[in-house]
């Protein structure tokens, strides 16, 4: 045996004897692991037929829309279906079920969320007028659904709300933190938005997990919707933590706003860079002061 046989046989040793110490980052059977690329796969088929004749399928070589949609549905539903089935395992409720009680559970939330897509298609339509009404750069609304980031996290945020609300376990989160990933937009599945929302260039904004937000809300790059702290950890986990944003408010670039009891009213107006841990009466207009600046030769 080589030196380097050797040592690679040291190594894969210490590896092996790491694995039996039994810590939760151990998980040898990952054929019954949620899968990300079937998610994120999942992902794409569901925008296939939120948006027909947007974006043609790989795999079909003609497009008739019936057809075409009748086919991505069947795919959705049994992919979904299994995924499902597998995350369940993560809720208390079903950790003592049968396979057939699971698969069964599985299939009446993927059914149920299926027959969400209207509700989607109705939220998401208002949010591309809302971008394009919102921003003078656009040039027409397929540029909108084809290109824009923001429209992007919030179409996803839209399929993953859906599944929260069904109770879902894990797969809400693997889809909002794709589009994180891609987009540098942080939504939490859990986040509740109202119609007609615009995001603006879009990196760096965070939302959290119990935000509400209203209609015709818009809201630029760096905006934090936040908790004012989280040292409770496990505690504070059925508490409203995030702000509640109402109705027809802006929010300019860099503004943090904190806390579950936080209220920003209706029609208010938060300035670029503002820190905001107290409730906003509807109408205001807030802004931060000035900085001074200093020129030197």
């Amino acid at each position: 045996m080589s030196l380097i046989e050797k040592e690679l046989s040291t190594i894969m040793d210490g590896i092996f004897a790491d694995y039996n110490e039994n810590k939760f980052i151990d998980k040898v059977d990952i054929s019954n692991q949620p899968d990300k690329k079937v998610i994120t796969d999942i992902l794409s088929k569901l925008q296939e037929i939120i948006f027909p004749g947007f974006f043609k399928p790989d795999t079909y070589k003609t497009y008739t829309v019936k057809s075409t949609i009748s086919m991505l549905v069947e795919d959705v539903l049994y992919n979904l279906k299994k995924q499902i089935s597998i995350t369940l395992k993560y809720d208390p409720v079903f950790s003592d079920s049968s396979v057939c009680e699971t698969e069964g559970e599985a299939q009446r939330i993927a059914i149920a969320f299926l027959k969400t897509i209207p509700k989607i298609r109705e939220y998401i339509e208002t949010d591309v007028s809302a971008a394009f009404d919102g921003d003078p750069a656009a040039y027409n609304k397929e540029e909108i659904v084809v290109t824009y980031p923001g429209f992007y996290a919030i179409m996803v945020n839209r399929i993953a709300h859906e599944l929260h609300l069904l109770g879902v376990p894990l797969i809400p989160r693997i889809m909002t933190e794709h589009a994180h990933s891609l987009t540098g937009i942080d939504i939490h599945p859990g986040a509740t938005i109202g119609k007609y929302f615009f995001i603006d260039h879009g990196t760096g904004i965070v939302i959290g997990e119990t935000t509400v937000i209203g209609d015709n809300v818009k809201i630029y790059q760096g905006v934090t919707l936040g908790a004012l702290s989280t040292r409770g950890g496990q505690t504070l986990k059925s508490v409203k933590r995030h702000p509640t944003i109402e109705d027809n408010v802006t929010i300019y670039s860099g503004a943090t706003i904190l806390g579950g009891e936080t209220v920003i009213g209706k029609n208010v107006v938060i300035g670029g860079n503002t820190f905001i841990t107290e409730s906003v009466l509807e109408g205001t207009r807030v802004s931060a002061k000035q900085p001074e600046l200093n020129f030197k030769k």
